[in-house]
């Protein structure tokens, strides 16, 4: 069995988290060959606290580590970063399956990162995928009917192998072949993360990221409205990624049908703007310090002043009657307006 064992090679989708980490360690010390895969969709927030980081925000360096590559390090097994993000655009804005209670497509996210990591195994010669899922601990996609749709719709039934919750599922493949040991694995189900911080005390695993903590986006009730905004205005068709990233940072305010505007809060935030803003509009004030402003759409004479008195009413020169704003557009031409700030209750009604 032990010469057999060496043989066998799996792939185990690896967040970093407690449970992927935990199920990492479960099967690869029954000496499995274990290859861990992890997904970017460009809705991860710590990939976003790290590129803030890059550019001088104050974030401690544990909350931008990247999780994956540290549990690969800690198990001492391979793991590989794959770039999905242009793909997973059709994931969210055409989910077959809905979303959750924001904007997140946990069904069809799943079954999407599955296949793709399906293919990944039979390019490496693996034989089973691995998943930290635990039975009934997320509402959308961890339920029993739930599982077994995702296992057929990603054509892996069988393949996946669940060790926190094994007990409590059918045998699968590795198990029903005796790659693995299904006494080996356990029964955990549930929200309550209690049975894997023992496991993880008993395994040695102190350092790990707070349980139930989330790391996506598409989860946060504010993201989500500014996802809905552009779905409303724009439609689920023509979005691109620029759009995407946009609306991870700043204040977002919707003028009008046809023009939504972005106002830095901060100096690092005005940064991170101005390395997205090709084929933008910009704004800024011109005597005193404030925001780094996009418009995004097709804006009139009549929607420009209103952007420029937004841009103002968040500069340091809020309190002043008049406000000199830069205009800067995309096709090299720019104009310096004269406006008034707009005051805070007409902003809050314009605020996505």
């Amino acid at each position: 069995m032990k010469d057999k064992k060496e043989k066998i090679k799996a792939v185990a989708m690896l967040s970093g988290g407690l449970d992927s980490s935990l199920a990492v360690k479960i099967v690869a010390d029954q000496g499995i060959d274990v290859v861990g895969i992890n997904y970017n969709t460009g809705f991860c927030m710590t990939d976003h606290r790290r590129k803030m980081a890059s550019l001088g925000a104050g974030i401690a360096p544990e909350s931008v580590r990247n999780e994956a590559l540290r549990a690969g390090a800690r198990w001492r097994i391979p793991v590989e970063i794959i770039d999905i993000s242009e793909e997973y655009m059709d994931i969210l804005t055409r989910p077959k399956y809905g979303y959750g209670k924001a904007i997140n497509p946990c069904i069809d996210c799943r079954i999407f990162m599955l296949k793709k990591t399906a293919e990944y195994m039979e390019k490496i010669g693996a034989r089973f995928i691995i998943t930290g899922e635990v039975l009934g601990q997320r509402p959308m996609s961890q339920m029993r009917n739930t599982l077994r749709l995702i296992e057929k719709q990603s054509g892996c039934a069988g393949l996946i192998l669940r060790p926190l919750s094994a007990k409590k599922l059918k045998p699968t493949i590795p198990e029903i072949k005796g790659w693995v040991d299904r006494e080996k694995l356990y029964d955990f189900s549930g929200r309550s993360r209690k049975e894997q911080i023992k496991l993880a005390l008993e395994l040695g695993l102190d350092d790990y990221p707070q349980p139930a903590g989330g790391c996506c986006f598409l989860t946060d009730r504010n993201y989500a409205r500014r996802m809905e905004d552009l779905f409303k205005y724009e439609g689920n068709n023509g979005l691109n990624r620029n759009q995407v990233i946009l609306l991870k940072v700043g204040r977002h305010f919707r003028i009008s049908e046809k023009v939504k505007i972005v106002v830095g809060r901060n100096e690092v935030e005005n940064t991170f703007l101005s390395q997205q803003a090709d084929d933008l509009t910009q704004l800024y004030c011109l005597d005193e310090n404030g925001p780094l402003t996009l418009l995004e759409g097709t804006p009139g004479e009549e929607e420009i002043c209103l952007a420029a008195r937004v841009t103002a009413r968040y500069s340091d020169s809020k309190a002043l009657d008049s406000v000199k704003v830069k205009v800067e557009f995309p096709e090299n031409e720019s104009k310096i307006l004269q406006v008034q700030p707009l005051d805070s209750i007409s902003c809050e009604k314009l605020r996505i």
